[in-house]
């Protein structure tokens, strides 16, 4: 069984629920020659961690309840455990496990961020009925924030624009990527971000699919397009370089998890070497 996002049921505590548990946006797993494991009670036992009283219940992991917590102290570690990075789960970790790790993270930042009202600043509570907090005394309503961002595959007579920015953790190139602003239709975001970052116009934009991206609370948004008009002249505070990649020819790529990847593929795929 794949992960099953539950906001309501609890965990049932005979089952063994796995722990999510984070200190400094670091995630403690279990390292193993087969990859990363989210450790069980049992593990926190002999760890000499206490299961923390606070903690959000998020849904279910091959079956085993699934728990998220903040650790407000670092715990002393015994090999096999560690704390890693979600990027580096991201690169390592089968595609169920790096999604409920990006859940877990996305959730517990707005829970950090959200324990006052914005509106009028008392201590917020829980809502009953739906994964949201309320203020007890204006009735204030906040939901996990989502943050929308589009990334799209420019094609170019059977070449890719790829782009690498000072920003990727990797020596990687990618497709180009940008947050919706308010007000803004995701084509008029495509047309904008590529005109902004490197300079010409696109046509032909087509839906490609979608992936939750937890850096912290992103939904990318794919898309293909056709290059319209324009010179490449990139804008120097977003990307080092950019360039037309034959699929025969393409730079260092993003890892298979991400669309970004999922898109390059798709361009290789129809334009064959």
């Amino acid at each position: 069984m794949s992960f099953v996002s539950n906001t309501y049921t609890a965990p049932d505590t005979t089952k063994d629920p796995l722990w999510f548990l984070f200190h400094n946006k670091l995630l403690l797993v279990e390292h193993r020659e087969s990859g990363y494991r989210i450790p069980r009670s049992p593990d926190l036992e002999d760890l000499a961690i206490t299961p923390p009283a606070l903690y959000l219940r998020f849904g279910s992991l091959h079956g085993r309840s699934c728990c998220g917590a903040k650790l407000a102290e670092k715990p002393q570690m015994n090999e096999p455990f560690r704390f890693i990075g979600l990027r580096d789960l991201f690169l390592s970790s089968d595609p169920d496990l790096v999604r409920a790790a990006g859940i877990a993270n996305q959730l517990l930042q707005w829970d950090q961020n959200h324990r006052y009202c914005g509106r009028c600043g008392v201590h917020t509570v829980d809502k009953t009925d739906e994964r949201a907090k309320i203020c007890p005394q204006c009735g204030l309503i906040n939901y996990p924030r989502l943050s929308p961002a589009i990334i799209v595959a420019v094609e170019r007579e059977g070449r890719i624009l790829l782009a690498h920015s000072q920003r990727f953790p990797a020596k990687f190139y990618s497709v180009l990527a940008g947050f919706v602003e308010p007000g803004e239709t995701l084509e008029e975001c495509v047309k904008r971000e590529i005109q902004e970052e490197v300079g010409i116009t696109v046509k032909n934009i087509r839906y490609f699919g979608s992936q939750p991206w937890p850096f912290p609370d992103s939904l990318m948004i794919g898309f293909t397009a056709e290059y319209d008009t324009g010179d490449i002249c990139i804008d120097p505070a977003e990307i080092t370089d950019a360039g037309w990649f034959p699929a025969g020819k393409l730079p260092p790529i993003p890892p298979k998890i991400s669309i970004a990847r999922q898109l390059i593929d798709w361009f290789s795929k129809n334009n064959p070497a």
